[in-house]
């Protein structure tokens, strides 16, 4: 895979030799068990996979090197780059203005923008209206569209579909940049609708069996203009957001699957006919990540700590995998443990920072498993860990990977 030049400053020593050391002794990637930090008192499990993938790396890439390659020329970034606080400040603080915030909100007028402007497309993708008004205004995104690649697969693969007279369910947040974006070249294509979670892909396929007017209201601004609701559920096929949580996705693929059984028959020409085989449209990194989370949880531990920007979706995805089985605290960096027994942290049910009191037991040894989202530098995962060893009194640690020998 491509090596890109990432700025040194999101790098970290410690994590990056223990990265290559895994990546040595499993080149396949078969192995998803954690690496042990082990200080003694305090224990760390560190997740065989996370930190930034190839589409952020690719963005934060071409992002810096515009600025450098562009002393004097006005830049902008369509939205945030990625969703880390981090990242978005140092662009910010090299003189990158952002023309929309997270949620679409416009900051700068389109009206404002010249031709020889530089617009950065994210690597969540844009929709094709925001890229034809940039076109009009005689900007050029294509030089500097950092889209990630998987993005753009579950683009063509809803192109795939559309091209057979299948509509595309989208599972993703509807306000998240890559859902709309998604939803918009699905919807340049063929009839689409967008579903949050399995609650609300369980309202849809009521829909399958008995179309009714109720769809428009319970729907309402997720689906493409002249969706038809006795005719565009006949035939579907499902893709996602790539930073979704993959057990969901199957399962809504798996519930709409069986309304259009319940609906057409079980004969495999009849669900051939009515629901596209779309197989799993994660990015390879989301899928990594969570499935190593979900291997890390099989030890015991205390406590689950969750680093990466708090509007970043594949790591609220994490963070909700670790709240199943342990005591969860998703913070931004290492500035959030204020100390050892108080922490700053976001709830993602509440949307909101919160502290916590107490937060390390009292008996030892203290193990916490420990990740990170896509987005999320690993001198951040790095600040964490020599913050909390610092309250451990710990020297350097003994490194091994669970199960396995000495790194």
């Amino acid at each position: 895979m491509k090596a890109f030049n990432v700025p040194i400053i999101y790098r970290s020593p410690l994590i990056t030799a223990i990265k290559n050391k895994r990546k040595q002794d499993d080149r396949m990637k078969k192995d998803f068990s954690p690496t042990l930090l082990d200080y003694g008192e305090l224990r760390i499990l560190l997740s065989r996979h996370f930190g930034f993938c190839f589409g952020v790396e690719n963005a934060i890439e071409i992002a810096f090197r515009t600025i450098e390659d562009n002393p004097g020329r006005r830049i902008f970034l369509l939205s945030e780059m990625i969703h880390n606080p981090q990242v978005n400040a140092d662009l910010e603080s090299r003189g990158v203005s952002f023309i929309q915030d997270t949620y679409g909100k416009q900051l700068i007028p389109f009206s404002e923008l010249h031709a020889n402007d530089i617009v950065i497309i994210p690597a969540f993708g844009t929709t094709l209206e925001i890229e034809k008004k940039l076109l009009a205004i005689g900007v050029q995104t294509e030089r500097y569209n950092t889209t990630c690649p998987f993005v753009e697969k579950v683009w063509n693969r809803s192109e795939q579909i559309a091209s057979k007279s299948y509509s595309v369910i989208i599972h993703g947040k509807p306000g998240h940049e890559e859902t709309r974006a998604t939803f918009s070249h699905a919807a340049n294509h063929a009839p689409a609708v967008v579903v949050k979670d399995i609650h609300e892909a369980k309202a849809l396929a009521k829909y399958i069996g008995n179309p009714s007017e109720d769809f428009y209201k319970e729907f309402l601004g997720r689906y493409s203009d002249e969706f038809n609701i006795y005719r565009d559920l006949e035939r579907i096929g499902v893709v996602n957001q790539t930073t979704m949580l993959a057990s969901e996705t199957q399962a809504i693929a798996d519930m709409l699957r069986q309304a259009i059984t319940d609906r057409y028959g079980t004969t495999k020409d009849n669900e051939d006919f009515h629901f596209a085989d779309t197989r799993d449209t994660l990015c390879y990194a989301t899928n990594d990540n969570q499935s190593a989370v979900i291997e890390m949880l099989r030890e015991t531990a205390d406590l689950a700590l969750v680093v990466g920007g708090y509007n970043s979706s594949n790591t609220s995805h994490l963070v909700e995998l670790c709240e199943e089985k342990l005591p969860t605290f998703f913070i931004s960096s290492e500035e959030k443990i204020l100390a050892s027994n108080k922490i700053l942290h976001y709830n993602i049910h509440r949307k909101e920072e919160v502290f916590s009191m107490n937060y390390l037991p009292v008996r030892k040894p203290t193990t916490i498993l420990l990740t990170s989202g896509a987005s999320c530098p690993d001198a951040l995962v790095e600040g964490a860990i020599k913050k909390l060893a610092g309250y451990f009194d710990a020297g350097e640690p003994a490194i091994s990977c669970i199960n396995r020998k000495a790194l």
